[in-house]
């Protein structure tokens, strides 16, 4: 148990806020945006800069201080339960860009809405997903699902530099040549390797696309599932789609169309010109009447409008499959399961369409799965009410694994494995051997370290600690 002198001792060393259960703030700092569960640490830092993380991890390894990470909160998997240390990086909000470069960095608690206007303001964009509040570090070490990933890959294969404060609470930069066993793994590994301050990437020279979503009856169903698993047979790399089985509450801010109904919402985003995407949606138009048509050319800083995501927080416990395939007959599995006339309880059951890019391995190899995969089945549900339903009941369809970052709730964080071929598990849990082997940041989905101990990172490694920022990459 972690007493208030405790908090005090970390407190003295820190002008961010350093609260205890108890105190005014806790509350807030804490909270994310998905309220299916809640951290309770024993103290929770409200880091301001990448110095005052590098201090507190320090302090929790000379304390043997369990660690957990947050900025939005829109993936807990395990939190903290009356112990440990939550560092709240929702204060590191700093986004710069290289034009020349082509480059993005973006710190801890960046959103991907601040990436996307910085960018677009020098004929750029990110590969954000398909919220624009959803934090961008997060986001991409799992991997990066993005709206353009189609065309362009994973979020994750465009990262050219992580800044992270390791367990032993040193500051280092990893690239393709500096710690490459650790930029590996931290492109695809997620959280367990320390506190990642910023992230550099790539960006993709998009301003603008032809998106939006076509609503559809509930009761039309089965007649649009099929078509659109035809169609995705056949569209070029520059379409991603998806489409998404939704049963809203009867309540605002709920849509008046959406509310207390099934709805089926295909999403679009082409890259190419508007009259070239009438074409391709021109078939999916046909299919049946809808509720409401907003296709048209856009911006590309308008791309939340295409799935038009939640706002506020909201409790939802989240699954997910990856598809090998999604033929006739698996369209007709997932009916039976979440169609009309289904008990399916899911506010959302969402197919993404993989393939293209998707499908080739990154330039610089990294810990990201799902190559093979052809479609990523995922679902949002209300606590406490069968989250696996829909997911194992397609998991003879599946390549046995899942997206990390669509797992998210209470059970989660022991499902990891699942995101990873055995290979790439067993290297992971090396690396964690190396970098964390006491495993002080384990609230999350967890690799534990193998059991035999690794030797420590490099002496090189070390030998470049005077000057962490110095890249021999750069």
């Amino acid at each position: 148990m972690y007493r208030p002198a405790t908090v005090q001792r970390l407190a003295g060393r820190l002008s961010g806020p350093v609260l205890g259960p108890g105190d005014d703030g806790y509350a807030d700092e804490v909270a994310g945006f998905n309220r299916v569960s809640r951290h309770r640490p024993a103290m929770v830092l409200g880091a301001r800069d990448a110095t005052q993380v590098r201090k507190a991890v320090a302090f929790a390894a000379e304390t043997d201080l369990p660690t957990a990470v947050q900025a939005t909160g829109h993936g807990p998997a395990r939190v903290t339960e009356g112990t440990g240390l939550l560092i709240n990086v929702r204060r590191m909000t700093g986004v710069t860009i290289d034009p020349v470069a082509g480059v993005a960095r973006a710190e801890a608690g960046a959103r991907w809405h601040q990436v996307v206007d910085a960018a677009a303001a020098h004929g750029l964009a990110p590969l954000s997903g398909s919220s624009p509040l959803v934090g961008v570090v997060g986001y991409t070490l799992g991997g990066g699902l993005a709206l353009l990933s189609r065309a362009y890959g994973f979020a994750a294969d465009h990262v050219t530099a992580v800044d992270i404060v390791t367990p032993d609470g040193l500051p280092r930069t990893a690239t393709a040549r500096r710690h490459p066993d650790l930029f590996w793994a931290l492109r695809g590994g997620k959280g367990n390797f320390g506190v990642v301050t910023a992230v550099e990437f790539g960006l993709v020279p998009v301003t603008r696309l032809y998106g939006g979503g076509l609503y559809f009856p509930g009761d039309s169903a089965a007649e649009v599932l099929h078509a659109w698993r035809s169609w995705t047979e056949s569209v070029p790399e520059e379409t991603a789609s998806s489409l998404a089985l939704l049963r809203m509450p009867d309540r605002k801010p709920v849509p008046p169309f959406l509310r207390g109904r099934l709805v089926v919402h295909v999403r679009i985003a082409h890259l190419g010109p508007g009259d070239e995407g009438e074409r391709l949606v021109k078939p999916l138009r046909e299919v049946a009447p809808t509720l409401v048509d907003t296709l048209g050319e856009m911006p590309y800083t308008r791309f939340a409008d295409i799935h038009d995501d939640p706002a506020l927080p909201v409790p939802y416990d989240e699954r997910s499959a990856m598809l090998r395939e999604l033929g006739p007959d698996a369209a007709d599995d997932l009916l039976r399961l979440a169609g009309p006339g289904s008990d399916c309880a899911d506010f959302m059951v969402e197919l993404r369409h993989m393939g293209g890019a998707l499908g080739r391995p990154a330039a610089v190899p990294g810990a990201v799965d799902h190559r093979d995969a052809a479609y990523c089945l995922t679902t949002l549900g209300p606590p406490g009410t069968r989250p696996g339903h829909v997911v194992d009941g397609m998991a003879h369809r599946g390549t046995g694994r899942s997206h990390l970052n669509f797992l998210t709730g209470p059970g989660t964080a022991r499902l990891a494995e699942r995101g990873y071929t055995p290979a790439d598990y067993a290297r992971l849990g090396e690396i964690k051997s190396r970098y964390d082997p006491e495993n002080l940041f384990r609230f999350n989905h967890n690799i534990p370290p193998r059991a035999q101990r690794l030797r420590p990172p490099e002496a090189a490694d070390l030998a470049h600690l005077t000057n962490p920022r110095r890249e021999d990459s750069r």
